[in-house]
């Protein structure tokens, strides 16, 4: 255990600068023998993709994200080394139609747990990036059971919540994530012809760079889907889900918990740490050298490593 920047962790990986995003983003299932499928759930329909095996590991992505989002993972773990695979694209991303109403966490996990019924997967290990670690943490709460083990890629955890409670503070602590909460809520549904207009006029990297440390490093398919998956009404659910959600609540959690943040992360700060090993029994703590908020793509033979049972 270290002590780093006046807060404590596991360990700090120091990332080699050759290893940064060497992967691109790929929809091509068949690379790993995915098979899609769509599970009708109490929102709505949603697509997954998926491989039957033994140690199942399911994948939840954060916003601005969909299942392949995790395909630099993929790519770095050798597909997960057999064990079986399950991707979904929650609720109004990815291919999945958004739903009726603003989904709240508890519906997260509802949805998830309608997928692992319909594919007859027993327990599983879960990793969750951004908001997905937040649905993960609240299914390890809520249905104990499912959860065999959680690896939380750059988790939105309790600076979150409080910036959603509290935007005019959070201009302090996370002002990345409070403007671009507010510009999203301004624009309303001008914001994806205006992002996308801005990307059509060469300022696709400007728009990704406060979210990755080495923007002009990325696959442009990287760049694309961070683009395309930026949806405005997602985002700012997850925000006011976030809000009224009590994070006391993961103090019962009981199963082993692995959490990865980039120093550069501008959705969350090392301090977020700190306030996770108080709440989550037996956390172990990972702190990431030259990453920001996507270290399952920018630092993917890193993440793999974590998941080690």
């Amino acid at each position: 255990m270290r002590l780093i920047d006046g807060h404590t962790v596991d360990d700090v990986v120091a990332c080699r600068d050759g290893a940064y995003a060497p992967f691109p983003l790929r929809d091509e299932p068949a690379r790993w023998s995915l098979v899609r499928t769509t599970v009708v759930t109490s929102v709505g329909p949603v697509v997954v993709h998926h491989r039957p095996g033994p140690d199942p590991v399911l994948l939840l992505h954060g916003v601005a994200g969909s299942w392949t989002t995790w395909t630099p993972l993929l790519a770095a773990a050798d597909g997960l080394r057999g064990r079986g695979v399950v991707l979904l694209d929650l609720p109004g991303w990815g291919s999945s139609p958004a739903p009726s109403a603003p989904l709240t966490i508890d519906d997260g996990s509802d949805v998830v747990s309608a997928v692992l019924d319909a594919l007859g997967t027993g327990p599983v290990r879960v990793i969750g990036h951004s908001m997905g670690a937040f649905i993960g943490l609240h299914l390890a709460v809520a249905l104990p059971e499912r959860v065999r083990s959680l690896v939380l890629v750059s988790p939105t955890t309790a600076a979150t919540v409080r910036a959603a409670r509290h935007p005019w503070r959070a201009l302090r602590t996370l002002p990345a994530y409070t403007l671009l909460r507010a510009g999203l809520l301004v624009t309303g549904r001008a914001a994806v012809p205006l992002l996308r207009g801005l990307a059509a006029v060469g300022l696709l990297r400007l728009l990704a760079a406060p979210v990755f440390t080495h923007v002009r490093r990325l696959d442009r398919s990287v760049l694309d889907a961070f683009v395309r998956e930026l949806r405005p009404g997602g985002f700012t659910a997850a925000a006011r889900s976030a809000a009224g959600y009590d994070t006391e609540r993961w103090r019962s959690i009981a199963c082993p918990v692995v959490a990865v943040l980039g120093r550069g992360d501008v959705f969350a700060r090392p301090a977020d740490l700190d306030e996770l090993r108080e709440l989550v029994p037996g956390v172990r703590t990972e702190l990431l050298d030259d990453c920001g908020h996507f270290a399952h793509v920018e630092h993917p033979a890193v993440v793999a490593a974590l998941l080690t049972p």
